[in-house]
């Protein structure tokens, strides 16, 4: 005989798993649809249930959009830390930090492109006050390390920071609405072109 507590277990097993799997629908509507243009039976019907069967997972669609870029940026925090902390120097640093950017494109297409398109609209609710504490935490992060940079005398000394970071943040997150993950080129491929671009210029060695 199976017990209870077996049971249990794996029937809050299912359950994550179905919550998940709602979440990722929701996450590719949000993204595509635009958050405002979704709607709950929107999710219900491409999950296919019923309207009411999906409020037994999340109350809202505003909780199921909270959750999905908590993960991401909870995540993407995580690995920003790491690479600071691991980098031998500013420029591993910096370039370590794109490549993981673009890893990110694998891991939360969806949950970036929603961040980029939604986030001055949700950040004017008090549930989701927390993102434009977090834009500045990334912010920070990749300043101080272009800053260290300058320092080292790695980094050209007339680069405006707040500029450099911003021409690095836009030229890579926007390559989530381009990106194909059947495409020819891989998210390490790309990265490793823009850091070559990044750090080498497009004009040719003069001679």
């Amino acid at each position: 005989m199976v017990s209870s507590k077996r049971l249990s277990a794996r029937t809050r097993e299912s359950g994550s798993e179905r919550r998940a799997e709602l979440l990722a629908i929701a996450a590719e509507l949000f993204a595509t649809r635009g958050f405002l243009a979704t709607t709950v039976r929107d999710i219900a019907d491409a999950a296919g249930i019923l309207s009411g069967s999906l409020y037994h997972h999340f109350d809202s669609k505003e909780s199921m959009v909270d959750e999905i870029l908590r993960e991401f940026l909870d995540d993407q925090r995580r690995t920003n830390e790491r690479v600071v902390r691991e980098a031998a120097d500013p420029r591993s640093a910096i370039t370590e930090l794109i490549r993981q950017a673009f890893g990110a494109l694998l891991r939360h297409p969806a949950a970036i492109a929603i961040f980029q398109n939604e986030s001055k609209h949700l950040a004017q609710f008090d549930r989701f006050d927390y993102l434009p504490t977090v834009a500045d935490e990334f912010e920070d992060t990749w300043i101080e390390a272009l800053h260290a940079g300058q320092q080292a005398g790695v980094f050209r000394e007339d680069l405006d920071l707040k500029l450099t970071y911003r021409f690095i943040r836009d030229t890579v997150w926007t390559a989530v609405h381009w990106y194909d993950p059947q495409g020819k080129h891989s998210p390490q491929a790309i990265a490793e072109q823009y850091i070559t671009i990044l750090c080498n210029g497009i004009v040719s060695p003069e001679e």
